[in-house]
């Protein structure tokens, strides 16, 4: 099984379009199963094609460079969590190729105003992969010392409303680098998850963000804030960073992770 996470920092990267072909390209290539994406934006101002996804949604748009490259198994699963730089409807998705039986999403932040930037949601996927129903969330929590949202708050929150009936995989950008001890990260390890990149056979030196971005204005080092999670001990062959310049180019202010797992 083939796992991908990627925070998109959708509609903010120059050269956007070539970046979406991209991504559309190592997808075509890798064939995922699960995909993870997070800052999945869309113009609060453009018209509403199914549901609440707008017409210049970011999951279309690679959707579409997908299809233009014969790959059309991909189906998706998509909320908003609040609105970015005014005009944005920001959120998260799950892109599958295998069967979803079942969708969520919930707020994780302690505010549900959509139209505060620091209003947190989780989208989830319960997928069914060689017979076997799979819980995915993709994940954007805060900061561990933000007082007025604070990571350990949040992550509470989502060990409550994660479905625990077997496997599940928390997949994202949890904005607590891995390599500091003490904070968010251990904190989740506490819980009692299960990193697959500590997991992994194979594996690279896993850093997802390098410098300030976003968040993190005077980030000198670097991090690794994006995560592959599970609640079991999985078999993980092989965990790499994607999408950094090394293997294949640069499409966000982070780089994705991807792990293969043996079921």
């Amino acid at each position: 099984m083939k796992l991908l996470t990627l925070n998109c920092h959708s509609w903010q990267e120059e050269n956007q379009l070539d970046k979406i072909r991209t991504i559309a390209s190592g997808i075509t290539e890798k064939r995922y199963d699960v995909i993870a994406l997070q800052e999945v934006s869309q113009l609060q101002s453009e018209p509403l094609v199914q549901g609440q996804v707008r017409r210049n949604n970011f999951v279309l748009a690679l959707l579409q460079e997908l299809e233009k490259l014969g790959e059309t198994s991909y189906s998706y699963t998509w909320d908003y969590a609040h609105l970015g730089f005014e005009v944005y409807e920001e959120g998260l998705a799950i892109l599958t190729r295998h069967p979803i039986k079942d969708k969520k999403s919930f707020f994780v932040s302690k505010g549900q105003d959509t139209n505060y930037w620091k209003t947190r949601k989780i989208v989830g996927s319960t997928i069914e992969i060689k017979g076997k129903p799979i819980h995915f969330y993709s994940c954007h929590l805060g900061w561990w010392m933000d007082e007025e949202e604070p990571f350990q708050y949040q992550a509470d929150r989502l060990f409550e409303l994660v479905n625990n009936d077997g496997l599940y995989f928390l997949l994202g950008d949890f904005n607590n680098n891995a390599n500091l001890r003490g904070e968010g990260y251990d904190y989740l390890v506490k819980q009692g998850l299960f990193d697959t990149y500590q997991l992994a056979r194979s594996k690279d030196d896993g850093v997802t963000v390098k410098g300030k971005i976003a968040g993190w204005d005077h980030n000198k080092q670097d991090l690794r804030l994006d995560l592959i999670l599970a609640n079991q001990a999985v078999k993980v062959s092989e965990s790499k960073v994607i999408f950094n310049g090394t293997n294949y180019p640069v499409v966000s202010d982070h780089y994705g992770v991807e792990v293969v797992i043996d079921l």
